[in-house]
């Protein structure tokens, strides 16, 4: 898994605020980045453990790719 599906898992699963949730999956997507959501304060200790958590390499990625799999939009 690349580096911006994993944040955007732990993202997501860091917390029940819709909010951030959303914000995950729209960082799966392409419609926001990290440097985007660096800038907003509600976000970025959320933003700054699932950087952490990744560093540390804590990760199942059957986990992972099953949230790419659910959120992940396609078009075509």
């Amino acid at each position: 898994m690349d580096k911006i599906t994993c944040i955007a898992y732990l993202l997501y699963n860091s917390s029940k605020n819709q909010d951030i949730r959303e914000k995950a999956i729209q960082l799966l997507n392409g419609d926001v980045s990290i440097r985007d959501l660096k800038r907003i304060v509600s976000i970025q200790a959320h933003l700054v453990l699932a950087e952490s958590t990744l560093k540390k390499n804590n990760l199942d990625k059957n986990l992972v790719q099953q949230f790419a799999e659910e959120f992940l939009s396609v078009e075509v």
